[in-house]
């Protein structure tokens, strides 16, 4: 975080400022019509309805598309300080499907924050809050970047 962000922000006003701009430029989470309906500094809840053009042959869910999910959640809670974050690493487990209309909600949480690297865990649900993929991204944070510009 910078020195003026720092003095005229909240750190949760600096997560919510961060959220609207990513958002508004965040084409992939706008075309998926994705909502952010959760940010604070290290967390963010995004949700995700399962339309019929993300279905796979199996008339599931595309496993692509609940992964982008979990990125996206990953990608605004590592972003959340306002310092440029991307991924250096990620892996996901699929435990359940995600089926036709359902609300998919991922919930990221900071794990560990050390220098420029975190580790951030995805729990990624459908509506009745049955587990249906376990995301573990690795954040990389370029110090000195904001994310979104702050203004005065």
């Amino acid at each position: 975080m910078d020195a003026t962000a720092s003095t005229t922000m909240t750190s949760q006003q600096l997560a919510e400022h961060v959220r609207d701009g990513m958002f508004a430029r965040d084409r992939a989470a706008q075309g998926l019509d994705m909502r952010v309906t959760h940010m604070a500094p290290g967390e963010a809840t995004i949700e995700m309805a399962v339309r019929s053009d993300m279905l796979n042959g199996f008339d599931i869910c595309h496993g692509g598309y609940i992964t982008t999910l979990g990125d996206t959640a990953f990608a605004y809670a590592c972003n959340s300080y306002n310092e440029m974050t991307v991924a250096s690493g990620l892996s996901v487990d699929f435990v359940a499907p995600g089926k036709p209309g359902d609300v998919l909600v991922a919930a990221a949480r900071e794990v560990s924050q050390a220098g420029r690297t975190g580790v951030y865990d995805v729990r990624i649900c459908n509506q009745a809050g049955e587990v249906i993929a376990l995301f573990r991204g690795r954040s990389y944070r370029m110090k000195g970047r904001p994310t979104v510009p702050v203004q005065d």
